[in-house]
């Protein structure tokens, strides 16, 4: 058996298993048979149950970060920063309808459309340097998750027998191919264009964000894959695998929180019209 076997098949050549592994000239096996038959149909049950979840959740994630994307594109809330509407955007992903409430909260107000309606907002220059701040570690977290379990799927490569240390070496490695390239586009929009830049800039002001953001997500992971078993934690072709992603990058954004706010306080993390945010 492995996780491409469909469900109803896996059950029943499961049963088969069972029963033949029982000795059928003892009396007590058909009590066992019996006990062993319906913990099976738990179990099925609970990984129907699971799936489900993982869709609903999943299925939250999308249609939250796709509210986002009409909020910005199509009612006219665009950030001051281009970048940030995309990073907004990943966001709803794994946050769901709490990226939402943080976006109508804390990025709508930045936008010129809404500080024409409404005036601007109360100066948070901290608040919001923590927030975009963790948000960007985010983005580049769930970037590089996706093309590091891409690596891995189609290369087959392992790390000691385990596929989940090669997920850890090549997401972590995604996330920060994905923030130096930020960087550069970011350097390159202003003016300048040196790699060096966004390597720096990188190391200074993301490295430590996504590397907490990465820690919790991966102790996610491994508990994920320990306790609740291998399968089918750890197969991207599940839903339970990305939606184990989703709580891990939802557990990384609340454990990054620190590590970011110690960034801002000492100027390296800037607020969105990139000035330095010493505010209390």
């Amino acid at each position: 058996l492995d996780s491409s076997t469909p469900q109803p098949e896996a059950f029943v050549i499961t049963s088969i298993y069972v029963v033949s592994s029982h000795n059928l000239n003892q009396r007590p096996w058909a009590v066992q048979l019996g006990r062993d038959l319906v913990w099976l149909k738990g179990a099925a049950m609970q990984l129907a149950l699971l799936e489900l979840l993982s869709w609903i959740a999943l299925g939250l994630g999308l249609a939250s970060s796709a509210l986002i994307v009409a909020d910005i594109r199509i009612l006219g809330y665009h950030q001051p920063i281009k970048s940030l509407e995309f990073v907004w955007a990943v966001t709803g992903v794994y946050l769901g309808p709490a990226g939402i409430a943080a976006y109508r909260r804390w990025a709508r107000p930045q936008s010129p459309r809404w500080q024409r309606r409404h005036g601007r907002p109360p100066a948070r220059p901290r608040q919001i340097a923590i927030l975009t701040g963790l948000c960007h570690c985010g983005a580049h977290c769930v970037l590089g998750v996706i093309l590091g379990e891409l690596v891995v799927s189609f290369s087959g490569v392992s790390v000691a027998g385990e596929t989940l240390w090669a997920s850890y070496i090549s997401d972590y490695s995604g996330a920060l191919v994905v923030g130096v390239t930020f960087r550069y586009i970011t350097s390159v929009r202003r003016g300048r264009q040196r790699m060096r830049d966004a390597v720096v800039n990188v190391a200074k002001a993301d490295l430590l964000g996504v590397t907490t953001f990465e820690i919790a997500l991966f102790i996610w992971l491994a508990i994920s894959h320990y306790v609740t078993g291998p399968e089918p934690a750890t197969d991207p072709s599940s839903p339970v695998f990305w939606f184990v992603i989703q709580i891990g990058l939802a557990s990384g954004f609340v454990v990054a929180w620190p590590a970011t706010a110690w960034l801002v306080r000492r100027g390296v993390k800037m607020t969105p019209d990139h000035s330095p945010s010493r505010a209390r």
